[in-house]
């Protein structure tokens, strides 16, 4: 009975931790990194004494989102080096950066600073070999350089709305990319 009670105390305990990082995700992404504890822990519908237990300060709740999204990038960018089709790895890496960019700005800023450059630096790296491998495969316009590539991702944000990014997004990308091999281009 003891261990049963300790397993569930257990369980609860991770699906509140779970929960207040999601939670904080969203909201941190929105209204960005000093956004305060009480209102998480009102966002989240825990006591602000329960968001303290699990991270005794902000800036630990921080840091458990911010090595969430480190992690995401890592995985996209993974499974797009691994996507055999550069072409579609390339335009939805491109996509899903770019509306990461406009919906979480918060987060976006945070992750700008010094402590995470070596991430940076590797994402970099990681998104420079996705577009060298597109070049290669002759999905992107000849003169599209890598540095093209990431001026467009940044211009993105200056959509400000999703819709709008999204509509940006498709222009930038008919500009980056070659047409595939026997299309041509559509009459207005």
């Amino acid at each position: 009975m003891r261990d049963e009670l300790t397993r569930k105390r257990r369980t609860d305990a991770e699906h509140n931790r779970r929960h207040l990082v999601a939670v904080a995700h969203t909201a941190f992404a929105r209204h960005g990194p000093d956004l305060p504890v009480r209102r998480i822990a009102r966002l989240a519908g825990l006591a602000p004494a329960t968001v303290h237990r699990h991270f005794p300060s902000r800036a630990d709740l921080l840091a458990a989102v911010l090595a969430g999204q480190v992690d995401r990038c890592e995985r996209q960018l993974r499974a797009a080096l691994a996507d055999p089709d550069s072409r579609r790895a390339l335009t939805r890496t491109f996509h899903r950066f770019g509306q990461w960019r406009v919906r979480e700005p918060g987060l976006v800023d945070v992750l700008s600073g010094p402590e995470f450059a070596d991430h940076r630096r590797a994402h970099a790296e990681a998104f420079a070999r996705l577009v060298d491998r597109a070049r290669a495969d002759r999905v992107l316009r000849p003169w599209v350089s890598v540095e093209d590539v990431r001026g467009a991702l940044m211009a993105i944000p200056s959509a400000r709305t999703s819709p709008a990014a999204k509509s940006l997004t498709r222009v930038l990308l008919t500009g980056l990319l070659a047409l595939p091999a026997g299309e041509v281009p559509a009459a207005r």
